[in-house]
């Protein structure tokens, strides 16, 4: 059975916003290993579509980046939408029954499957199918935009913290 994994940059005060501030190299490398890894990404049409990035090589890119994009463009995605009318590349659009897919991309699958974007993640966290948060903290304030939390979340227990490159660190959460 996979687990649901919600996992996200986000600033010292809790904000995502991937044009605010980026991993360095070491960091970035990391979650070239991460996607590599997964089973699937389930996203929202927001996320999805900043993500569909990925889908088309650009010259100026350099080779963590090209990795970036083979690993991502390899995984099979989810994406929850009532708006759009069709997915790209290894994508399946879900707009039916979110809750009904996702038990059963759950139960279908082994591994991670990890989920990008904060609405989502709080609708799916309602219904208790996240299986653990992990955070990856910046040192830097950003003062405002989309938080992490996209609502109010139920007390959770920390069960892990990692140092990563960059003066980043990530936290694990899991339901308490």
């Amino acid at each position: 059975m996979a687990r649901l994994i919600y996992a996200l940059n986000q600033s010292l005060d809790g904000y995502v916003d991937h044009t605010a501030f980026a991993p360095d190299p070491a960091l970035f490398r990391h979650f070239v290993d991460d996607v590599r890894g997964l089973a699937g990404i389930l996203y929202g049409r927001r996320m999805y579509e900043v993500m569909r990035y990925w889908d088309d090589d650009r010259p100026e890119w350099d080779e963590a980046e090209r990795d970036y994009a083979a690993a991502w463009r390899r995984q099979p995605k989810w994406v929850v939408s009532r708006s759009l009318e069709s997915v790209g590349p290894n994508a399946t659009l879900v707009s039916e029954d979110v809750a009904a897919e996702v038990r059963a991309l759950k139960a279908r699958l082994d591994g991670v499957i990890e989920v990008a974007g904060p609405e989502l993640a709080a609708n799916l966290s309602d219904l208790g199918l996240v299986d653990e948060y992990r955070l990856y903290v910046h040192p830097v304030v950003i003062g405002g935009g989309k938080p992490f939390f996209a609502r109010a979340r139920p007390r959770l227990r920390l069960v892990g913290s990692e140092p990563m490159s960059g003066d980043v660190i990530r936290l694990t959460y899991v339901p308490a």
